[in-house]
């Protein structure tokens, strides 16, 4: 019987596989997109169907599974440059205050001013912090929401905590939280954790998860002084 485990795939196999996938989906997708605007604009009145918006919003998904598989199958591959992180996080802060701000969460920030220059890949590992703010935002029901971003050294490098005082993370998904197309979210489609893992390991950092004491989850990122890429 022919065995079709993926995991016996070497990890260099898997990923051309996976970008092979997602270029013959997205050809016929970005067509089916521009027949239905076709569509639309000849017939307007398709947009009064029942289900015409549910197609759209189903396209939408689509294309943003293939975008976040695209951005899963490049997170290993890095571009480091050494960085000063004080100003650096401040910057990626400052792109998500206005979403906060909007949501009506508070950010409180502690940055180390002593913090050492790293390697990184600037543009992956934003990536990975947003993509960690995001996720606290929407972990967040509550009207008084507050997530605090602390980045300070440690012992080998430097330790970056995320804090929402949200819903937490239960306990029967704690173990899967950062695998691939693992979500409880309606409409996730359980990458971005996935990618956010992936970008850490590709720094050789470490990145875990916990409950806050009093509400709400934890995500802590590890980064080592001595990468290089």
């Amino acid at each position: 019987m022919q065995n079709n485990n993926l995991s016996n795939i070497n990890p260099d196999e898997f990923h051309l596989i996976l970008s092979r996938f997602s270029h013959e989906i997205r050809n016929p997708i970005a067509l089916i997109g521009s027949e239905l605007q076709m569509i639309e604009d000849t017939h307007p009145e398709v947009t009064d169907f029942d289900y015409w918006n549910d197609i759209a919003a189903n396209l939408e998904y689509t294309k943003e599974l293939l975008n976040n598989l695209s951005d899963y199958n490049n997170a290993y591959k890095l571009m480091p440059q050494k960085t000063e992180l004080p100003p650096y996080l401040r910057a990626v802060l400052s792109s998500i205050r206005p979403t906060y701000d909007y949501l009506g969460i508070k950010l409180t920030v502690q940055i180390a001013p002593t913090l050492p220059s790293l390697f990184i890949d600037r543009v992956k590992l934003k990536q990975a912090l947003l993509n960690l703010f995001r996720n606290a935002a929407e972990a967040i029901t509550e009207s008084n929401g507050n997530v605090t971003f602390r980045a300070v050294s440690s012992d080998n490098g430097i330790h970056i905590s995320i804090t929402d005082n949200g819903c937490g993370i239960p306990a029967n998904q704690f173990g899967q939280i950062f695998t691939p197309f693992a979500t409880s979210k309606k409409n996730g489609t359980g990458l971005g954790l996935a990618i956010t893992r992936q970008i850490i390991l590709s720094h050789n950092g470490e990145i875990y998860a916990e409950n806050a004491e009093d509400q709400g989850a934890v995500f802590h990122i590890l980064l080592p002084e001595n990468f290089r890429g």
